[in-house]
This record gives structure tokens, C-alpha cells and sequence, in this order.
């Protein structure tokens, strides 16, 4: 029996057949992945609301030079529910660190510092997540549905969400637009 190989602070690649609209062309930041399964959070998926907008129906006040980004979808489940994705911190009440230069916050403190602190500059927030029961992903994998690559702060951070898609698979050394979305079996 092999040992279980953790993902967790890794990105999947959504290869180009994967039709499900919740993951065509995503980038999913594997925050969690053990026996029991995974969660992540698709970090290329934009919604149509602003941070800003989120944060004004939450009552939050933001100032005229707030640093604009857009609010993703995170994945289909409980997309009620917001997740700030950040640099590495401990001041928050209620946070995951995925690696020490990558954390997860849900709780409000964060979203109250968004339009002040300016290290909160490049973090963004996601709605939903996406998860997988015990084996379903290793089983997608090997479907391959999927391309698996650590994470780095710079796609996170540095990347324009329309490029995260093609700069996460080049950190494999592949131009993900050049894979056929068509597969087959020898």
C-alpha cells in the first residue's frame, strides 16, 4: 500500500476537456487534502460583483482610492459563504494557513481591515468552495481531468485572474492552449 501523498497548497489545472462550468479553465488552490477528501478554492473564476460592492452590502465603508477587484466563485458549495485569500498573517480570528506565505480567513475582522490596510492590497475574496469525498479526486486525477502543480503566491497574488489559467500550467512548462481537449486510449 502506497502512503497517501497530500495536495494541500497546491493548484489544480483544470485541463481544457473538463466541461463542468464550475471548473472549465479554473485554477483550484487545494487548501485541504487528506484521506477524508479535499477543499479548494477556484481562484480564476470572477463573478460579476466588486469587492467593493460586497463590502457596501455588508456596510463596510470604503474609501474613493480603494485597490478594485473583482469577487470570485469559489465553487459550487456553499456559495453563501466568503473566503479572504492572503498573505501570510495570524492577526485574524479565524484563519487556515495553506502555506506560510498563503492563508484562508472567514471571519470578519479581515473584511473590516480590507479598506484599510494596504498589506491587504492583493487579497481578494472568493464565494464557495469546491469539494471532493474521500478518493474522488485522486480518482479525477488519474481520469486526468486535472494537472497538479504547488502553489505560488505570485499566481495568487501577482497574476491577473484571466491569466492565473495558463500561467499556473507554464510553471509546468506546459502552454496549457496547445492540449487537445480531445483524449483517447491506446
Amino acid at each position: 500500500m502506497t502512503e497517501f501523498q497530500s495536495l494541500k497548497n497546491h493548484f489544480l489545472i483544470a485541463m481544457p476537456n473538463l466541461a463542468d462550468p464550475n471548473f472549465f479553465r479554473s485554477v483550484t488552490l487545494l487548501c485541504e487534502h487528506n484521506e477524508e477528501g479535499a477543499m479548494g478554492i477556484v481562484v480564476n473564476h470572477p463573478t460579476e460583483v466588486t469587492t467593493s460592492e460586497l463590502l457596501d452590502h455588508l456596510e463596510i465603508k470604503v474609501s474613493a482610492d480603494f485597490h478594485e477587484r473583482p469577487v470570485l466563485a469559489g465553487g459550487p458549495v456553499q456559495t453563501d459563504r466568503g473566503f479572504v485569500i492572503h498573505h501570510g498573517s495570524d492577526a485574524w480570528q479565524s484563519s487556515l494557513a495553506v502555506s506560510d506565505q498563503i492563508m484562508i480567513t472567514t471571519s470578519q475582522d479581515i473584511l473590516l481591515a480590507l479598506p484599510q490596510q494596504a498589506e491587504l492590497d492583493d487579497a481578494f475574496i472568493a464565494l464557495g468552495y469546491a469539494g471532493w469525498g474521500p478518493g474522488q479526486l485522486e480518482t479525477e486525477l488519474a481520469e486526468n481531468a486535472w494537472l497538479s502543480v504547488p502553489a505560488t503566491p505570485e499566481i495568487l497574488f501577482e497574476t491577473a485572474v484571466k491569466d492565473r489559467w495558463q500561467k499556473a500550467a507554464a510553471l509546468l512548462g506546459i502552454d496549457i492552449s496547445q492540449i487537445s481537449s480531445l483524449s483517447g486510449n491506446a
